[in-house]
């Protein structure tokens, strides 16, 4: 198979050989958060609908590794943003992509700009997969088996995530303490519990937060649960078991998966 240089064309679209990474929409949507401090007029300015800007941001949050939008939900405003420094680092290095065109990367090459590290970071969070959760982490500890691996990850909010993957797999991505991966959760296999429940589970992953927003659907609700450090986890269970929590913004839960229902994935 053919490896191909990164290019960056005339709107800047990152992308390798003919496979797009993504567009500026999301630096977009940075952009007009640190302009309005709010998600919804930064939805509206880039003509996003706001839990499509709300998931965008969780993405990116997530695959930063660090926060780069902070939000205070509820309030007579309806909560607000602002934009973290490395937000702020993250648009401005775009931004001079954008000016120098094709000339950037031997522009770059002369300042003092983090070009390497900014592009790596503009390829995970334009990253695109089915799971809603897709959380960065460094691999602390391998526990090899005979047959399956259990892998430690650790995230940038200071959680633990246990994935179990085959051996075969952990050759196959090359992990080793210190490696860089990404854990891909779908958002049904999370479960929510209150702390005071006093559960006993053998699920390995259990989380603390606390609820930032529920998006009702016809059926289902979609739990997201700040973790810290900018980093949350999404859930989906019924109406009714939402009900029966008594879920709302602010309470403290737990988010609950089991290792095998991690699949780990790095950046080739």
């Amino acid at each position: 198979m053919t490896t191909h240089p990164l290019e960056l064309d005339g709107s800047l679209w990152l992308r390798v050989g003919t496979q797009p990474w993504g567009g500026k929409n999301r630096i977009d949507l940075l952009t007009q958060v640190g302009r309005t401090g709010s998600i919804s007029a930064a939805a509206r300015a880039v003509g996003m609908s706001y839990k499509g800007a709300w998931d965008a941001i969780d993405a990116m949050n997530n695959l930063a590794g660090e926060a780069l939008v902070l939000r205070a939900t509820g309030g007579k405003g309806g909560g607000g943003a602002q934009l973290t420094p490395r937000a702020r680092q993250l648009i401005a290095t775009f931004e001079t992509l954008e000016a120098e065109h094709r000339r950037v990367m031997a522009h770059l090459a002369q300042t003092n700009l983090d070009a390497p590290s900014d592009l790596n970071l503009m390829r995970r969070i334009m990253l695109k997969t089915s799971a809603r959760n897709k959380l960065l982490g460094t691999v602390t500890a391998i526990r090899t088996g005979a047959v399956n691996d259990e892998i430690t990850l650790r995230l940038a909010s200071g959680h633990d995530i246990i994935a179990t993957i085959t051996r075969e797999s952990t050759a196959d991505l090359d992990l080793a303490p210190g490696s860089e991966a990404i854990a891909l959760i779908k958002a049904p296999s999370v479960m929510i519990a209150l702390p005071s429940d006093n559960l006993r589970l053998s699920a390995r992953n259990q989380l603390a937060g606390t609820i930032a927003a529920i998006h009702p659907g016809a059926v289902n609700n979609e739990i997201v649960v700040d973790i810290a450090n900018g980093t949350s986890i999404i859930a989906v269970i019924t109406q009714e078991s939402a009900n029966a929590l008594q879920l709302a913004p602010g309470i403290q839960v737990i988010a609950i998966f089991d290792a095998n229902n991690v699949i780990l994935g790095v950046l080739a």
